[in-house]
């Protein structure tokens, strides 16, 4: 296989740290033959705090887990319903500065959005993708040896309910909101499928290898 292939993992739901410290490994392990992965999983519930977290913005976690992660931005919450990409992406071999990176999933996840028939955005100053003022996913990125790890949350249908006890990203009062509220009951393996679809449509991977480890 070529280093312009890119893997693909189904992880299932998977606790936080365990995941996070394995994306460490692997971006610590890489070589510039290593083949780009995008691992894809739904978390038991955990707060994280981006490296620009503030106590402040976390409100009442009460029986939630915080977890000080190394990626960047604020304060986030992951549960079960939300689809989470981590994207382990080679950026020098795809010539990516971080900002087009950020770009290359926002505009990934607006077009996924669209497949749906909503009307969704980015904003300049709040990394993230919008609907109607409320935010629908998520973004915190880290790179390391030329290489990103972390990535992309998607609200796609779960309980909301945790985020009132943060600012979430540091907002006070943003709105949150996910794709169930739209199209009700969602398809994981579709939804899945589609954003696949978009990864390798943006960043133009020439072979792409799917290896579900889902329990």
């Amino acid at each position: 296989m070529s280093a312009d292939s890119l893997i693909i993992r189904e992880l299932g739901i998977q606790p936080y740290e365990a995941v996070w410290h394995s994306m460490q490994d692997f971006t610590n392990n890489r070589t510039e033959q290593t083949q780009d992965e995008v691992w894809l999983l739904q978390h038991e519930p955990v707060f994280t705090q981006g490296t620009a977290g503030k106590a402040e913005h976390l409100l009442m976690p009460g029986d939630i887990p915080v977890v000080q992660s190394d990626r960047g931005g604020q304060v986030t919450y992951h549960g079960p319903g939300q689809l989470i990409g981590y994207l382990m992406i080679d950026v020098k071999r795809h010539h990516l500065g971080p900002r087009t990176l950020v770009t290359a999933i926002e505009n990934s996840l607006i077009d996924l959005l669209t497949s749906y028939g909503i009307k969704s955005y980015a904003k300049a100053d709040a990394p993230g993708v919008y609907v109607d003022d409320a935010k629908i996913a998520s973004l915190g990125l880290r790179i390391r040896r030329n290489a990103s790890f972390h990535g992309f949350a998607l609200n796609a249908q779960m309980n909301l309910e945790p985020f009132s006890r943060i600012n979430p990203c540091g907002y006070a009062g943003m709105r949150m909101t996910q794709l169930s509220d739209f199209i009700g009951d969602v398809d994981f393996d579709d939804l899945i499928k589609r954003v696949i679809a978009q990864f390798v449509n943006k960043l133009a991977y020439s072979q792409v290898n799917y290896l579900s480890v889902k329990e």
